[in-house]
């Protein structure tokens, strides 16, 4: 085996052309690592980049979380400072006789009561105690809690409620801590209700760091406060589940738990991941130019160096093609070095080498090759030349006529044999016929040998149907029919057979001929086979040794000849052929 051979099923690398192979090679090495190196380089930035973002705006908004907490927990220390302080409760619960005492009261007990709200001004927006305690006047941080008041939003939604602890409202506009003001046992109902900077909480919202919407949701499942302006949540009775979100979203939960005014509340972060991979996309330039230089490189180093291979083994092929024509040429010389340049130097010192054998030695041995086959053709030519039939033919066709008018039937017959060979040799311009023509040919020979034999010649014929349309050489099997009769028969005082069988074994044709005659002695056998084979003279079994010829020139190798012989019993001969084979001179 020259060289490795790489088998991938029925493929074959040594199949493919040099040019193939490095375009092969060049996917293989180059291309496909590139792009495969690109892409992963891409895919690792790409979850570097979103896990990073991930865990800052998971950061950022536990952030928010824990400062929004402070926020409302601010608001909730100072409704708990007010429930608990004993001055604010007696000044609530207490019954005044007139309006001027209650004045009084409220200068000498409520100044400076106020002032904790004031220090939290920046987390708190106003602080409003409301009372049903009907001898008190509307002033400053206590109003009168009227019946307007009672069917506003965030009180009925306080009353549904019967918590000791600050209860924590949440609409569109304002974030609020309600605190009933019960610390005493009395008939009069107050609470308190502080509400949020807004500002300040918004404020949290945009400085959070948090790229991305951020929900405030009830515990319910509702929003009731976010930044998100494209969506109206102001109801507060949108369900976070329907909240229009990206087609990529990465979402955070950060749920309050331990607090009794915050259980259950959450902040909901809902981010896009194309925002999220924005910088991916913007070094996505980098990356491809990045891709273009290391393909241009290798690409131009392979391009240069493969062209080097391949234009000039191209041209050693192209030269070497014209030495199959017999045209010796130099190929032109170049200062290469390496293997090429060697395999160009020796090929141009073996045609100059080549070129002199034929010129010296060979072109001599070629015409006496030339000589013997020319030879051999003449002598093949004056076999099939033998017999002239036109004139013969026409001469037993006149005396079949002249038979047929005295009555002579049998001899007619004959006759009419007799030029139905002449008129197959006539007829016959191929060197190739069909089995049916040969035998067409035998039984018209066998039935001159019984008009001239009578009843001491009897023959059988046995062709298998598969066999009728094969091809083979004309006249092939009618010599050996011919000396079975003759040679086998002629000198037999028994009543001479001849059986004649033709068929097929395996992909070979079988022609086998027995006959009951003389037979011949081992030595007769043998100088027999050694006048077919070895012997160039034409001797007298003249029409075997032409049969022999034709087939050693028809099937070089690829038939099979025997013969088997025993003195007084009998001859059979036995051919093989290929079945349909033409190998050797074309045949038509």
């Amino acid at each position: 085996m020259n060289g490795w051979r790489y088998n991938v099923g029925r493929f074959h690398l040594n199949h493919l052309k040099l040019r193939d192979k490095l375009i092969f090679m060049y996917f293989l090495c180059v291309f496909i690592p590139i792009v495969l190196t690109n892409i992963f380089f891409y895919n690792v930035s790409t979850n570097n980049i979103i896990n990073q973002k991930t865990h800052d705006a998971d950061i950022a908004l536990e952030q928010l979380q824990r400062e929004l907490r402070a926020v409302i927990d601010e608001a909730a220390g100072i409704s708990y400072l007010y429930y608990i302080d004993p001055v604010l409760n007696d000044h609530l619960n207490h019954h005044y006789a007139s309006q001027a005492e209650y004045i009084e009261a409220l200068n000498e007990k409520m100044r400076g009561m106020f002032n904790k709200s004031e220090q939290a001004y920046h987390t708190t927006n106003s602080t409003i105690i409301y009372t049903d305690n009907k001898t008190m006047l509307a002033s400053g941080n206590i109003l009168p809690l009227t019946e307007s008041v009672v069917a506003e939003p965030w009180y009925q939604d306080f009353i549904q409620t019967n918590v000791s602890y600050p209860y924590l409202y949440v609409n569109d506009s304002q974030i609020s801590m309600i605190q009933r003001m019960n610390n005493t046992v009395t008939s009069v109902n107050s609470i308190v209700k502080i509400d949020l900077n807004m500002a300040t909480v918004r404020q949290l919202f945009a400085n959070s760091g948090f790229e991305g919407n951020i929900y405030f949701v009830h515990p319910n499942q509702t929003v009731h406060f976010a930044n998100d302006k494209e969506m109206d949540w102001s109801s507060g009775t949108l369900p976070i589940t329907k909240v229009e979100k990206p087609e990529k979203p990465i979402e955070f939960n950060k749920l309050y738990a331990n607090n009794n005014y915050l259980n259950g509340w959450a902040l909901h972060g809902v981010m896009d991941e194309k925002n999220v991979l924005h910088e991916v996309r913007k070094s996505g330039s980098f990356i491809f130019y990045l891709a273009a230089l290391n393909f241009l490189l290798p690409t131009i180093i392979i391009v240069v160096i493969s062209r080097s291979i391949h234009h000039r083994l191209v041209r050693i092929l192209i030269y070497m093609k014209k030495v199959k024509h017999q045209q010796f040429e130099p190929i032109p010389y170049e200062d290469s070095r390496d293997e090429i340049g060697q395999l160009t130097s020796e090929f141009n010192r073996m045609t100059a080498r080549i070129d002199n054998l034929i010129n010296d030695v060979y072109m001599a041995d070629i015409q006496k090759k030339d000589l013997e086959i020319r030879q051999r053709q003449a002598q093949l030519h004056a076999l099939h030349s033998q017999i002239n039939p036109h004139f013969l033919f026409n001469a037993l066709e006149t005396i079949r006529m002249r038979s047929l008018m005295k009555g002579e039937g049998e001899t007619a017959r004959t006759i009419n044999y007799m030029a139905k060979i002449f008129r197959k040799s006539i007829s016959w311009k191929r060197s190739w016929v069909t089995i049916r023509e040969e035998i067409e040919l035998i039984e018209c020979f066998l039935e001159i040998q019984k008009y001239r034999f009578g009843d001491k010649l009897q023959y059988q014929l046995t062709v298998e149907d598969a066999v009728y349309d094969q091809m083979i050489p004309k006249m092939t099997f009618l010599p050996f029919v011919e000396n079975a009769s003759i040679h086998g028969v002629e000198g037999s005082p028994a009543i001479g057979l001849i059986a004649l069988h033709i068929g097929l074994s395996g992909n070979r044709l079988v022609f086998r001929l027995s006959d009951n005659g003389m037979g011949m002695t081992e030595s007769k056998l043998d100088e027999l086979l050694h006048y077919l084979k070895d012997d160039d003279t034409i001797g007298d079994n003249v029409g075997m040794k032409n049969v022999y010829t034709r087939l050693k020139l028809c099937y070089p190798d690829a038939f099979e000849f025997d013969i088997q012989s025993e003195h007084g019993k009998g001859t059979t001969v036995e051919l093989r052929l290929p079945k349909d084979g033409k190998t050797g001179e074309d045949m038509q």
